[in-house]
């Protein structure tokens, strides 16, 4: 498990959950099942864990338990792949979203910048959109857009514009490659900051990250009992600003809308005042820990 991928804030998130003993439940990222094998040690033998993962090399950790059932799925499709399972409501739901310790450590998938391998970055081996493709073929304004959107660079036209005279020359077709590429944009101070920043955004783009975590959280409310929880761990501001709207007001605006009589319409009660983050000891045993933020909150 732990080869695969460490699971953040354990104890902090299932607590949360509040597990009943034979209550549904759903992992919206079951990776290397460190969270869902927390949880099945929780519930009784009536009890059902639903863990979703749209890589499948992911299945190799499924643990060898009646209660517990893999759904080979990215989490945008969560209501429609539990209805074909034939459940409709469930009693808590877990993400923890990001990136895993796996596709970082394997250097042929193309999410880090440490090393050289093939400009890839899909979750789902499957899918058709590449790093390669977004870097080659995306408009300057595209790109600006994306490096400005997703990565929060400070200046995205200019490195939208490294891209783009780079790729005249020759496709880029590897990590080492694009870095290469925006050597001329990359400030001399921090530069490992800024590469974070760019893969961050290649990565969000190629596999449709935000759009797939509305879709994700407007379902849970659907799929959601009253009473049932939402627990989310997320791990840069944009995940963490939609996430601490949505509990917020049920939007991604984070406005609370009214009644008639002036009273809020806000279907999540918060069980988190503020952000939950690793305690010393986890970042001390897990670096890759340091930017994660637990939120949670239970449906009215």
């Amino acid at each position: 498990m732990s080869a695969y991928h460490t699971p953040v804030l354990l104890e902090e998130s299932v607590a949360l959950l509040g597990i009943r003993p034979d209550g549904i439940y759903a992992d919206l990222t079951f990776g290397g099942g460190g969270h869902s094998r927390r949880i099945l040690a929780d519930l009784g033998p009536q009890g059902r864990l639903y863990g979703f993962d749209q890589d499948r090399d992911t299945r190799e950790n499924c643990p060898d338990d009646a209660r517990f059932h893999y759904v080979e799925s990215n989490f945008r499709f969560l209501r429609g792949a539990l209805r074909l399972r034939g459940v409709t409501a469930v009693d808590g739901i877990l993400a923890d979203l990001g990136v895993s310790s796996h596709h970082f450590d394997d250097l042929e998938r193309g999410f880090s910048f440490r090393g050289d391998a093939p400009l890839d970055m899909r979750m789902n081996q499957r899918g058709r959109l590449t790093a390669a493709d977004v870097v080659n073929t995306y408009p300057s304004g595209d790109l600006t857009r994306i490096l400005g959107d997703w990565g929060e660079l400070e200046t995205p036209w200019k490195v939208a514009n490294c891209l783009v005279k780079a790729r005249a020359e020759a496709p880029l077709t590897t990590t080492a490659g694009l870095v290469a590429a925006v050597k001329p944009c990359t400030p001399s101070r921090d530069p490992s900051k800024f590469l974070t920043k760019l893969f961050q955004a290649l990565r969000i783009e190629v596999n449709g990250e935000m759009e797939a975590l509305k879709m994700a959280l407007e379902q849970s409310l659907k799929v959601l009992k009253p009473g049932g929880r939402l627990v989310v761990i997320s791990y840069h501001s944009l995940e963490d600003r939609l996430v601490k709207n949505f509990l917020r007001s049920g939007n991604f605006t984070g406005e609370v809308e009214k009644d008639f009589y002036g009273r809020p319409l806000a279907p999540f009660e918060a069980l988190t005042r503020k952000a939950v983050t690793p305690s010393d000891e986890e970042l001390a045993r897990n670096p890759r820990s340091r930017s994660a933020k637990l939120r949670a909150a239970v449906k009215r």
